[in-house]
């Protein structure tokens, strides 16, 4: 995701008990991303709540507050059980991963020394990076939770160290109650944040009462940080043939912005591009009829893909069309934006690309 607000239905470290009631309500205010704890409800509530957010188009999160060895390992067990996308929290990743490696699960644990309930983030900004450093060189890990408003030093600081320090994207998380906190998170680095408790509250500023406007509330303050978000896009890119000069004109045209960003390209696009843009980071796959569209439907499928850009031919028949029209469908599924023409691709840009800085070149 690209700078995203997770709604957690959780207040001081617990699922609330009318958990399933408030997802009405959330789901009403047009929040997609939905998590909660593996305290506070029996399994069988939480199970019917993973269910809810999935048959509404949702990506789901558990988040671990366990601090026991035993009941950690528990909660990961009921993240694979509940069939969760994303499993935040916990301080044991090597013995998490021994279970998640196995499943879709998409695991974020806590960097940093982790103590009490509700948790609290310890330790020096120099620790918790290393710590953070040291989480995301496992290879089942895939990103990281960080307890930034639960630590009491340099906040602004620690978030921008573990986002410089690791590769791979940071939820930040505890006591997020403001604007001015969303946006020292996108301006950190971060992938996205959670809220829980200060929208049960209402403590952000809604033109009405209740909790569906605050939900609207934080995501407007959503999208107006994601403009000063630091975290690097990662854009699909890939064009029939016909289209593949398009492409690259519209890949020149907005080369000082995508400077910095993830680029995931097929193999002939992402070959054209590399020789004519070498300073763009490009990730090559598989050629399209070679299975290039498969991986990149594999990508959208566990959210690693802020949004895809395929520029077709619409006036030849082609032997991939099976290809495409499963790349798309994925991405309605995963509510990815996908953008099938220049004109489309644009939209995506100005959404998602700072405009970069000083005159351009002529």
């Amino acid at each position: 995701m690209a700078f995203d607000f997770i709604l957690m239905l959780t207040a001081d470290d617990r699922t609330i008990p009318d958990a399933r009631a408030r997802l009405d309500e959330a789901l009403e205010g047009g929040v997609r991303h939905i998590g909660f704890k593996d305290v506070g409800l029996p399994f069988s509530e939480l199970r019917g709540l993973a269910d809810a957010i999935r048959a509404a188009g949702g990506r789901s999160y558990l988040e671990v507050v366990s601090l026991d060895e035993r009941s950690e390992l528990a909660s990961a067990r009921a993240a694979i059980d509940l069939d969760v996308d994303v499993l935040l929290g916990g301080t044991r990743a090597a013995e998490v991963t021994r279970l998640t490696r196995y499943h879709p699960v998409r695991y974020y644990p806590f960097p940093g020394r982790i103590v009490g309930h509700p948790s609290v983030l310890e330790g020096g900004v120099e620790d918790i990076v290393a710590s953070a450093r040291s989480l995301a060189e496992l290879e089942h890990v895939h990103g990281l939770d960080l307890l930034a408003y639960r630590f009491q030093g340099d906040v602004p600081a620690l978030m921008a160290g573990v986002c410089a320090a690791v590769d791979k994207p940071v939820v930040m998380a505890g006591s997020i109650d403001s604007e001015a906190r969303v946006c020292a998170a996108a301006a950190a680095g971060a992938e996205g944040f959670t809220v829980g408790t200060a929208a049960l509250h209402g403590a952000f500023p809604a033109d009405r009462s209740g909790f569906a406007a605050q939900v609207r509330s934080i995501l407007s303050i959503t999208a107006r940080a994601r403009a000063q978000s630091t975290a690097p896009r990662r854009i699909a890119l890939a064009a029939h043939d016909m289209r593949k000069s398009h492409l690259k004109a519209w890949v020149h045209r907005h080369a000082r912005a995508l400077e910095g960003h993830r680029l995931i390209c097929t193999g002939g696009t992402g070959k054209m591009l590399v020789n004519a843009e070498p300073v763009l980071t490009i990730q090559r796959l598989q050629r399209g009829a070679r299975g290039g569209d498969q991986q990149l439907g594999a990508l959208i499928a566990t959210g690693e893909l802020d949004a895809v850009i395929f520029f077709i031919d619409p006036t030849q028949p082609h032997g991939g069309d099976a290809d495409l029209q499963a790349l798309t469908r994925l991405a309605a599924l995963h509510d990815t934006p996908v953008a099938l023409s220049p004109a489309a691709a644009d939209m995506i840009a100005a959404a998602l690309l700072p405009p970069p800085e000083g005159p351009l070149p002529a």
